[in-house]
């Protein structure tokens, strides 16, 4: 037979309660206390047949009693800079963080006494390109070129420099450029 309680025989059928209704008239005719007993034992039922599972928060589960009480709490305040590197972590961006290091701490990274001779122009495929402020300076830092490397790898990480490009320091040139004329160019500018 169907129960004919109103609220309590759908829920209870929908938590896989067995509804006990028998074909006694006062039995299907519930009202008051009775019918309020039956809603709230119907709701038990189907609260004890759910699966009970803690909620996770930023990789911690939460305590059953909630959050109250000793201990440390996701929503505790947390430091900038743990946020900060957590974030860093999460979004794949440790690399990049690692080259942009070297441009913004260069004396770091390499010295104070190199830093104030060079100057790192580019980082591609992991070459670095430093230019030096003279050309002697150029053939010092080509000397302690694997010096620098264990530096910087030592500061940044591995393999995020593998090669150094030292050069000089670059004139203006005016054989190219968006402005060059191909050929010898006027001859009245210089006489």
């Amino acid at each position: 037979m169907m129960c004919r309680r109103p609220c309590a025989g759908r829920a209870s059928r929908s938590a896989g309660v067995r509804c006990d209704v028998s074909n006694n008239s006062d039995n299907s005719e519930q009202t008051g206390p009775e019918l309020a007993r039956a809603a709230v034992e119907a709701a038990l039922a189907k609260h004890r047949a759910k699966p009970r599972r803690k909620p996770v928060v930023d990789g911690q589960t939460r305590r059953r009693g909630g959050y109250t009480g000793p201990g440390p709490d996701p929503r505790d305040p947390q430091l900038f800079g743990n946020v900060l590197e957590r974030l860093v972590k999460q979004r794949g961006w440790a690399r990049p963080k690692a080259e942009a290091r070297i441009f913004g701490e260069w004396d770091k990274v390499v010295g104070a006494d190199i830093a104030a001779h060079s100057r790192p122009l580019k980082l591609e495929d992991g070459e670095l390109t430093i230019e030096a402020e003279s050309t002697a300076w150029a053939t010092q830092l080509r000397m302690l070129a694997a010096r620098m490397l264990a530096g910087i790898a030592r500061e940044v990480g591995h393999n995020v420099v593998k090669r150094l490009h030292i050069h000089g320091p670059s004139t203006p040139s005016w054989s190219s450029g968006p402005r060059r004329i191909r050929g010898r160019g006027p001859r009245d500018t210089y006489g």
